[in-house]
């Protein structure tokens, strides 16, 4: 009877085609018994078998039999129904379903076997979707067919957390997806309202009945769905401050009470008086008609969707250009910082994880206050010669 090669058995030959090939078992397939292989190459035996070596070491405890049961697709549908749901936000969920049964699911890609998976597999993968990965519709034909640097960072997000899961099931020995060169992030020129408009907009807000949710955010920086996230218990009077604790935002076609995005958007920040007394004289007016700051007709939150056009039907009638809603905040960053706000304490107030990540979206401002920091200096060093 011929021997049953054990567990990491290996073996070197030459091949025809000149390389050399180290072959070792893996485990046995649980249906038939027979023993499954992987190999290694090279161009000399030495080299072979160093690498055999390597390899056979980190076989040893991985659980090849139940890797090879995933493809690629398989393992990633696998992985968000049993860790995504777990603790990814509602939106990033919604986005890596999506980004699964468009992108991945339509692409070569999610037939490869978790144990054959390689970064040049993935590095191909992200170059295609780069270059053709958009989900063609009817409105979109005239529109580029690749997919922003963004959205490809983001699926590359979301396939190196599962592969992460799968090394750490030891189905695989190492994440393929950590050495692929990704596309380089999009400078987008930051997007203001201009000041000289705020005026004629806040003119037409009053008339329109909004005034006060677009004047708390341009005075707070609050991303949209904090906003319609706050209710009255958040608000301190006295102090003057509010308690960002909640966002609201529309999944799957529900509009509902969200976690924020990350630990540091849970966070207190203090607020001119004069949205203290705005806010002040809307509760007393309404008298109690919603626990929401900013509620819809029913009492409930308001949709981030209607929000947004809602801005947009009021700078039209004031004749100011369209903006997105982030403008906004964008445009509270850009009068903090013009008017001495340091990086460090606006990146508290936005929310931000990091003041670098602040300093980075903000760069544009920062020269024009460098130039009137030195001004200032030379004015004072002169003052004493």
């Amino acid at each position: 009877m011929a021997k049953r090669r054990a567990n990491g058995e290996g073996n070197i030959r030459k091949r025809v085609d000149g390389r050399w090939e180290g072959r070792y078992t893996v485990g046995h397939d649980p249906k038939t018994g027979k023993q499954k292989f992987k190999n290694v190459l090279g161009k000399t035996q030495a080299e072979v078998k160093e690498r055999l070596k390597i390899a056979i070491e980190k076989s040893k405890s991985l659980d090849i039999s139940k890797a090879d049961q995933f493809t690629l697709s398989e393992w990633l549908r696998y992985w968000l129904d049993n860790y995504g749901k777990v603790y990814l936000r509602p939106s990033s969920l919604t986005n890596y379903t999506g980004f699964l049964n468009n992108q991945i699911t339509n692409d070569p890609i999610a037939n490869v076997k978790l144990t054959k998976l390689t970064t040049n597999d993935l590095q191909q993968f992200y170059n295609r979707m780069s270059e053709s990965g958009r989900v063609q519709r009817k409105e979109s034909q005239n529109k580029s067919k690749g997919l922003s640097a963004k959205t490809v960072r983001n699926i590359h997000c979301f396939i190196s957390h599962a592969m992460n899961r799968a090394v750490d099931e030891k189905l695989i020995s190492e994440n393929p997806a950590s050495r692929c060169i990704l596309p380089k992030k999009e400078q987008k020129e930051i997007e203001i309202l201009p000041l000289t408009d705020l005026q004629k907009f806040f003119e037409e807000a009053k008339k329109s009945g909004v005034f006060e949710l677009y004047f708390t955010e341009l005075a707070t920086g609050l991303r949209r769905g904090e906003l319609l996230g706050l209710k009255w218990t958040d608000i301190d009077f006295n102090a003057s401050s509010i308690y960002i604790q909640r966002q609201i935002t529309r999944t799957d076609g529900e509009v509902k009470e969200s976690p924020l995005k990350t630990k540091n958007a849970y966070r207190q920040i203090i607020v001119p008086p004069e949205v203290s007394q705005i806010l002040k004289e809307k509760k007393d007016r309404e008298n109690s008609f919603s626990e929401y700051v900013f509620s819809s007709p029913t009492g409930g939150p308001i949709s981030p969707d209607s929000v947004l056009k809602m801005l947009h039907r009021v700078l039209k009638r004031a004749g100011l250009e369209k903006v997105r809603f982030h403008a906004l905040r964008h445009t509270f960053a850009t009068m903090a910082l013009q008017n001495g706000v340091d990086v460090k304490t606006l990146s508290g107030l936005l929310g931000h994880y990091s003041a670098g990540f602040t300093l980075d979206t903000y760069g544009h401002i920062t020269p024009a206050m460098k130039q009137d920091a030195a001004e200032k200096v030379g004015s004072f060093l002169s003052a004493t010669l």
